[in-house]
């Protein structure tokens, strides 16, 4: 497997880590054409070689003309819906900026929608933020790791004033995460943006063992005295069968006994909806033998407490468990096939010893079964037969 190994020892940002793909393989031009290809023209994209502690790394600058200060999450999202990145880009941009835009918004006791996002809604982090999740699609990278991340010390100014290193956002969205403060007099050494690329691309800590392919240097904008103020970035070779994708999530669950099934399925479907990664129903014997009903949502450890405010306000439960898990994964892409002049969406996931396995989407299945006049197990023998030619 293809994997991306982030090694933050002086921290990340969006610029380092735009950098740091540069010298992994990154086509310069295609960075250069990401802002007309985004809506955002007369934007000049500086890429050259600079030192940093004598080590040669890549910087990237975005020369912007005057720009609003600061945007709206929902102005940032709607950037990125139109940004023409595939798919995975946009979902996975998109909930960079919510997680920002969230974690600020508990800081400073606001809901996400209402947050104005300062430095991170002006154009270079925009532009930083897709540009490096777009980037390492571009390479192929089927995996992202990272390392102890490098925090930095002291104070930093920003638009609520003087606050602390990390900023409270920033630490919000590393929770979870291997960090280290220092070196000392470092000041900030992680932005919100880079903050963010680590908690929507990194499944984990890096393997015990890899064959690195190639790597390069993302320079940072402050150069100190005697080192290297930079990200590094590997790309190695993962065999998956011994050291297999895997990313922390959480479990948060409730046993109810007194609510009607019908609403119970609508509490698991207000958790779909909610960006749960799996929401399941479990049959289970609760006291004095009634019969009840176990809902366990499958999420990412920074969305638990949100799951937990929607099973206590959506459900008769008074009480919420939350556990900590680590879930393996097998690598899937997503195909699209044709079946008698409509197309189907195929789920492919490769297996450790390389073999693939695929599965119709069942909607689609389903749709092009009615509009044909044919069954869905025809439709569905014709999508696999398609996707394997």
């Amino acid at each position: 497997m293809r994997t991306a190994i982030l090694d933050p020892f002086s921290g990340i940002s969006g610029d380092m880590t735009l950098g740091a793909l540069i010298g992994v393989g990154l086509d310069p031009a295609w960075l250069r054409a990401l802002p007309e290809r985004m809506g955002l023209p007369q934007v000049d994209v500086d890429i050259r070689e600079v030192l940093r502690g004598e080590i040669v790394c890549w910087k990237v600058d975005f020369e912007i003309p005057p720009q609003p200060h600061g945007r709206h999450i929902d102005q940032i999202r709607e950037l990125v819906a139109n940004s023409g990145a595939p798919e995975e880009v946009r979902e996975r941009a998109d909930r960079a900026f919510w997680s920002i835009a969230a974690s600020e918004g508990e800081i400073h006791g606001l809901p996400p929608e209402q947050v104005h996002l300062h430095e991170v809604g002006a154009v270079d982090a925009i532009l930083d933020v897709v540009g490096a999740i777009w980037g390492f699609s571009e390479l192929g990278v089927e995996d992202v790791r990272c390392g102890t991340i490098r925090t930095g010390d002291g104070t930093v100014r920003a638009a609520h004033g003087l606050l602390p290193v990390p900023a409270p956002a920033t630490l919000k969205l590393l929770e979870g995460y291997r960090v280290s403060p220092g070196p000392d007099g470092a000041g900030e050494l992680v932005t919100p943006t880079g903050a963010a690329l680590v908690r929507v691309l990194s499944t984990g800590l890096p393997p015990a063992e890899y064959v690195p392919r190639r790597s390069g240097f993302g320079a940072g904008t402050k150069d100190f005295a005697g080192r290297a103020n930079a990200l590094r970035i590997v790309i190695a070779d993962v065999d998956i069968a011994r050291a297999g994708p895997s990313e922390r999530a959480a479990i948060v669950a409730c046993d109810v006994d007194d609510m009607s099934p019908e609403y119970v399925a609508g509490a698991a479907e207000r958790a779909r909806v909610a960006g749960a990664l799996d929401v399941t129903l479990v049959a289970v014997t609760m006291k004095k033998g009634r019969q009840g009903t176990r809902i366990e949502i499958l999420c990412r450890p920074e969305d638990a407490p949100r799951f937990e405010a929607l099973l206590l306000r959506e459900t008769t439960t008074i009480g919420v468990r939350r556990s900590d898990v680590d879930r393996v994964m097998l690598a899937r892409e997503e195909a699209t096939v044709d079946v008698l002049g409509h197309t189907i969406r195929v789920k492919v996931v490769t297996l450790s010893d390389g073999a693939r396995r695929a599965k119709p989407e069942f909607d689609d299945v389903q749709r092009v079964a009615l509009a044909t006049n044919r069954s869905a197990a025809d439709i569905y023998q014709l999508a696999l037969a398609a996707e394997r030619r």
